[in-house]
């Protein structure tokens, strides 16, 4: 499997099923990077005060939010983290909607979700239950520190993770000012029928492999031509990357059955509540 960029479980009722998420895409984009021409040292980025154009010590940079036009606020860091929403390490479902219902200008990045310390069972009946009622599963998710909006959605053998964007992210349609010309717009049937043959003829299926960046491959070629020729520099880069953390969660199939009200006489006495949840909760780093 794929290395999991984030470890928890996802809860709906009192049943937890133990998940691992994996990134869907990947940034394919050419990466340029600033270097000094004159020695081939990699060139960042100052913090320059804008007035007057001298260079900011860290130590003398707070941060500001614009109140109004030339008035800021001023947050300390400890007033910024208290903000930061709890992280408690699930997928916390609180609703079922129908697939058609979310809006494609809500729909934002897609990870894959897969099962996670024997939750596979489970995991496929969330997932099966989502394809034979066609719902998706409306969540909430801290990633990095910041809370997200998410839907779950069946996908063959597998479900995904699509974070949304916030209803107050998405501008309205009506900002399109769109006229009578375009709204109500009177379409003569020939022209429709012309307009259908040529998508007809247009018509072909979905090949992923046939799409390609041509700017980034003929950028590549370039590279490696260069490469090949020896034209080559010598760049010193610090590189490093954080420790990934993981979640103890339990799975707990029979808990549907509670989480519905109904409660099986031939049970043992049901454990302490505190044992249902999670038995680490610990913030993870994206």
């Amino acid at each position: 499997m794929a290395r999991a960029i984030w470890k928890g479980a996802i809860s709906f009722g009192l049943v937890h099923i133990p998940v691992a998420l994996v990134s869907a895409t990947s940034s394919q984009g050419v990466d340029f990077d600033w270097l000094d021409s004159r020695s081939m040292d990699p060139v960042g980025y100052k913090r320059v005060n804008k007035i007057t154009g001298k260079e900011v010590t860290k130590e003398h940079i707070v941060k500001g939010v614009q109140y109004e036009k030339g008035q800021y606020v001023v947050l300390s860091e400890e007033e910024i983290r208290s903000a930061h929403p709890l992280s408690t390490q699930t997928i916390d479902i609180f609703a079922f909607v129908d697939s058609d219902q979310i809006p494609l200008q809500n729909i934002d990045t897609p990870y894959y979700l897969a099962p996670d310390k024997r939750g596979g069972k489970v995991y496929a009946l969330l997932r099966e239950t989502l394809t034979k009622t066609n719902k998706v599963a409306l969540a909430r998710v801290v990633l990095h520190t910041r809370q997200y909006l998410a839907a779950l959605m069946p996908m063959e053998s597998a479900m995904v993770l699509v974070k949304l964007r916030w209803p107050a992210e998405v501008r309205s349609l009506d900002e399109l000012a769109l006229g009578a010309d375009v709204t109500k717009a009177e379409l003569a049937k020939g022209e429709l029928d012309m307009a259908k043959r040529l998508v007809q003829d247009m018509s072909a299926d979905w090949s992923p492999e046939d799409y390609r960046d041509s700017f980034e491959e003929k950028i590549m070629a370039l590279v490696d031509k260069k490469a090949h020729e020896g034209k080559i520099e010598n760049v010193e880069t610090a590189t490093g990357e954080e420790e990934r953390k993981t979640a103890d969660v339990i799975d707990l199939t029979e808990l549907l059955k509670r989480s519905l009200g109904g409660k099986s006489a031939s049970k043992a006495p049901a454990k302490p509540k505190a044992s249902t949840k999670p038995a680490a909760r610990k913030k993870v780093s994206k």
